[in-house]
């Protein structure tokens, strides 16, 4: 892997490696602060990873340009994982290696919970990002946490909208990913308890380029939905393959499926009408901060991020740097305790950011969204 060292930010590198940003003046006395970001910066999410590690290197240029956090010097450190767990413990071991204080990251719940452990074992600080399952903060780590909401809430979330929006049967698709696995047992219990009647209950795999037998087996129970709670590439094809069909029964889907991508994979057409819930996208942050940053990484990067994901990522960065900025000594420990007691209502870019004992974050921020005839996310209403 390239190891470049760059001075200021250079724009658009996505590297595997360190990457430190020069700022005019640090204090003398103070150590560096290390951070690694974990990210699928190659594999099937490269989209997801890409724009993690822009956003964190970009936030990280502002603050060393300002300064530092409380006069550190903040220090980027990336390990691509790949999207793949079989590859998450060789990133994680990296980053340990490499002396990162807290890792932000990352995306996808199994790639997560492979590193989670390597990282609990050698006192490393851990915000995930875009790792919802239910699990991974039912373990008591005290060194973990995370930005995104957990699939218990998402799953509740959903199967109300599946009954708001009027269907009576559904057909509940998953990939047997701990994610996409965990969110489709909650929904169904839910809609179970409801009585709402579900047909077709299996998974499909992964990676695979044809789900039409699939789909053909889910058409002669004849849903009034499909629900699908695995992630964006899938989906795509599912809703491509769909129309191949002439099929046009609605799909949702769960927040893995918020990225662009979809609708490059499906193709507009196909994509139209298709429903998920999510976290708020880049392009319904309306505060002033949020509009600054956005409007910097465009002129950067020459889009925005395509997902919130890689957001929840920026606001992991920004609430390790508050801590680093606050704490005399920015241990893993210092902050974990920090996050638990002192951090409340912190202003990021997705809302209010406070952690529970389990380190999750609390509040609710799921929303229904439906992309439009053009291939745009829209608010649904």
């Amino acid at each position: 892997m390239k190891k470049l060292v760059v001075f200021g930010f250079l724009l658009g590198l996505i590297a595997v490696g360190p990457a430190v940003f020069a700022a005019e003046a640090f204090a003398a006395d103070k150590a560096p602060f290390k951070i690694g970001v974990m990210a699928p910066v190659t594999g099937s999410w490269a989209s997801e990873g890409q724009d993690m590690v822009n956003i964190v290197k970009l936030l990280a240029e502002e603050v060393n340009n300002s300064g530092g956090a409380g006069g550190r010097q903040i220090i980027i450190e990336v390990g691509d994982d790949g999207g793949d767990p079989r590859t998450a413990a060789l990133a994680a071991q990296r980053l340990i290696s490499a002396g990162v204080t807290a890792v932000v990251g990352t995306y996808g719940s199994a790639v997560t919970e492979a590193a989670q452990d390597i990282y609990a074992d050698d006192g490393v600080l851990q915000i995930a990002t875009g790792s919802t399952s239910i699990r991974l903060t039912e373990k008591n780590l005290p060194l973990f946490f995370r930005t995104c909401p957990r699939d218990d809430e998402q799953g509740r979330v959903l199967a109300d909208h599946v009954q708001r929006l009027g269907f009576k049967t559904a057909a509940l698709v998953h990939d047997n990913s701990s994610y996409a696995k965990g969110l489709a047992e909650e929904v169904k219990a839910i809609l179970d308890q409801a009585g709402l009647q579900i047909p077709f209950y299996d998974a499909i795999t992964p990676g695979d380029r044809d789900y039409t037998a699939t789909l053909t087996k889910i058409k002669t129970v004849n849903p009034d939905i499909i629900i699908f709670t695995g992630y964006y590439p899938e989906a795509g094809m599912l809703l491509r393959q769909k129309k191949e069909m002439a099929w046009d029964v609605p799909l949702i889907g769960g927040d893995a499926t918020n990225n662009l991508a979809l609708t490059d994979i499906a193709g507009k057409e196909a994509a139209a009408g298709f429903y998920f819930i999510s976290p708020p996208g880049p392009g319904d942050l309306t505060d002033e901060m949020s509009l600054n940053f956005l409007a910097e990484y465009r002129r950067r990067f020459n889009t925005l991020p395509s997902s919130v994901w890689s957001i929840m990522a920026g606001d992991a960065f920004k609430v390790l740097a508050r801590a680093a900025a606050d704490l005399e000594e920015p241990t893993a420990e210092n902050i974990a305790a920090y996050l638990h007691g002192d951090l409340k209502d912190f202003v990021g870019f997705t809302g209010p950011i406070a952690f529970d004992q389990k380190g999750d974050r609390e509040g609710d921020v799921y929303r229904l969204y439906q992309v439009d005839q053009n291939g745009v996310f829209i608010l649904a209403p």
